[in-house]
């Protein structure tokens, strides 16, 4: 059987993709890591229409990758707050992999704008692919795709 073999929808990169495969709802969950919790506060940083950020918001509690939760200001109507849930902040090492290779690929000349540091100990921080036995996989590495009960075949 080869890769083609098998139904790409069955996959998990396309089904994340169904969740994380418009610009908007990869920004949001970027900005929610970098403390922007309001949906005012997120409308203005991000320039997005408000139905637009509306629509991705609500997908994303939908597919349990933000909580909103209520937030009482003195003085004002209710409001809420959107955070990460644990399913959320393990989307960590993704965008750290896309602001990885944004960086290399796609600075300006001025060069990468911004850069993560470890606050334990100031470096920065980039992802890594590891294999479960803990060996670097760069990307000449050669590896393979193996199909698990949750593969399905193409139906003709």
């Amino acid at each position: 059987m080869t890769w083609s073999d098998y139904d790409s929808r069955s996959c998990s990169i396309a089904r994340t993709a169904e969740i994380l495969g418009d610009r908007w709802a990869v920004l949001v969950v970027r900005d929610l890591f970098n403390g922007v919790r309001r949906f005012d506060a997120l409308q203005d940083h991000l320039g997005v229409a408000r139905d637009v950020l509306a629509k991705r918001l609500a997908m994303l509690v939908d597919e349990g990758l933000v909580a909103k939760r209520p937030i009482a200001l003195a003085g004002q109507r209710a409001r809420h707050e959107y955070v990460l849930t644990d399913a959320g902040r393990e989307l960590r090492t993704v965008l750290v992999a896309i602001m990885d290779w944004g960086d290399r690929h796609r600075s300006g000349a001025d060069g990468p704008p911004m850069q993560i540091r470890h606050r334990d100990c100031g470096e920065t921080v980039h992802a890594h692919l590891v294999c479960d036995a803990g060996h670097q996989i760069g990307t000449d590495a050669r590896t393979e795709l193996v199909p698990l009960a949750g593969a399905r075949l193409r139906q003709a």
